[in-house]
């Protein structure tokens, strides 16, 4: 056998043990000091996960909430414009324009004009006559 390179001298006769046979015997108290470093080290990582878990929560809860703005303020300038678009093509300059010049409208004749006229308001509280009392009121029956 040899130490560090050094060679080891056996006395005269000595013979090299055998420990094959040696059984060795767990101690009781080496399991439950593993036991208690593992439950010390899982209570460690729990309490860093509950510490962690809420405050990376809140951070995505915002990180959403800018994006949800952002797209907000988007779709508001997108309406705004849309709006604007419409108010535009629905201009009576506009149509009429389209009307002479790519459909061949023309106004009518003064003849041909026909006005109607609505119908006044009806006062709140005031009761129109139905049934037969209009028909009575005519003088019909």
């Amino acid at each position: 056998m040899r130490v560090r390179g050094e060679a080891v001298e056996r006395p005269l006769g000595a013979r090299p043990i055998d420990n094959s046979q040696v059984v060795r015997e767990v101690d009781p108290r080496t399991s439950r000091e593993l036991v208690l470093l593992l439950a010390l080290v899982a209570s460690l990582v729990g309490g860093l996960v509950l510490y962690a878990w809420p405050n990376l929560e809140l951070r995505e809860t915002a990180r959403q909430r800018e994006l949800m703005s952002r797209e907000r303020e988007r779709l508001l300038e997108e309406n705004r414009k849309l709006r604007l678009e419409k108010a535009m093509l629905e201009g009576l300059g506009r149509i009429e324009a389209i009307a002479v010049r790519d459909l061949g409208l023309r106004p009518p004749a003064p003849e041909d004009l026909v006005v109607v006229e609505r119908p006044a308001p009806v006062p709140e509280g005031s009761r129109l006559a139905q049934g037969d009392h209009a028909s009575a009121a005519g003088g019909r029956h």
